[in-house]
């Protein structure tokens, strides 16, 4: 008896180990809309985090957070690209590189020695930017050329947060793409009641109609409802009278979307605290803005007048 039992378990041994091998001879297709490596798109495949080689199977999102010329260097922007990163993993959305060298904003980046770059991402294999520069960034007129092709004429989505609207303030063409140039924060870091008035585009669609968030608002100049469609404004009914407030109607624009020629551009003004991006509806509301800059969404970035 003993050994008929023996024999038993020695074959299923043996028919086990002949499935282990088949299977890694031949592994198993992932499931229907699902990543390799995973739910959500988790593990090495697909060249997610730390993976290598093959083609690409999802989208690439180039995190550009150039700081070195801020006057305040702001806390909230690792945790910011690291949240961007964090969502793209977590989803499967997309993929992920974080990158503080404007070098890379090239269709041909080359090292410091000036030959050209081996690797890594650049405007020719990324799918869409999120940036989060910081004051003037030096470019060269070819890069600068290079970043309106990625956005105009390639049709690449470009994501901005809060500090981006500081950058290049001296590089007008910019300030055009983006849809406004920074003209300071009024109240500091302040509560202020935010206006949602897109509930239906993909960005905004799970806010409140009114909610309360204290931040630092950037107020925006040159900027023109006639270009964009804005999603978010401040309530200005509710804020504290100040002299650096230039707006003459009350119309404070926080966020807004709207097309760069063939691109999708998004700019939201949160946020300055670290913690903010801790908040589901604030790192939710960036989420999608990726999502729609990249194409996997539709929303309507139809112009349309303030009313009050």
């Amino acid at each position: 008896m003993i050994g008929f039992r023996k024999n038993v378990l020695v074959g299923l041994a043996v028919v086990l180990l002949a499935g282990v091998w088949a299977m890694a001879q031949n592994p198993p297709a992932p499931p229907q809309g699902q990543a390799p490596g995973g739910p959500g798109g988790r593990g090495p495949g697909g060249r997610g985090r730390g993976g290598r080689g093959g083609p690409r199977l999802r989208k690439t999102v180039l995190v550009w957070a150039d700081t070195r010329n801020g006057i305040a260097q702001h806390d909230s922007t690792s945790h910011a690209a690291a949240m961007i990163e964090r969502l793209g993993y977590e989803s499967g959305m997309w993929d992920t590189f974080i990158r503080t060298d404007s070098d890379i904003i090239s269709y041909a980046p080359k090292m410091t020695t000036g030959q050209p770059a081996s690797g890594g991402p650049n405007l020719g294999n990324v799918d869409a930017i999120f940036f989060m520069g910081h004051r003037e960034i030096q470019l060269t007129d070819q890069q600068k050329a290079d970043l309106l092709k990625f956005v105009h004429d390639d049709g690449k989505g470009f994501v901005a947060a809060h500090v981006a609207m500081t950058s290049m303030n001296s590089w007008p063409e910019f300030g055009e793409m983006l849809g406004g140039v920074y003209d300071e924060h009024p109240w500091g870091s302040a509560a202020g009641t935010v206006i949602n008035e897109d509930p239906t585009f993909p960005a905004t669609k799970h806010m409140p109609q009114t909610f309360n968030l204290t931040d630092e608002f950037y107020q925006a100049k040159n900027f023109s409802r006639e270009k964009s469609r804005v999603l978010l404004r401040l309530d200005l009914s509710k804020m504290p009278p100040n002299e650096n407030n230039h707006s003459k109607n009350g119309d404070f624009p926080l966020a807004w979307a709207k097309m760069y020629g063939k691109g999708r551009v998004f700019y939201g003004s949160f946020a300055h605290a670290a913690k903010t991006w801790d908040d589901p509806d604030i790192y939710h509301m960036y989420f999608e803005a990726v999502r729609w800059a990249l194409g996997m969404t539709e929303g309507d970035v139809t112009p349309r007048p303030y009313v009050p």
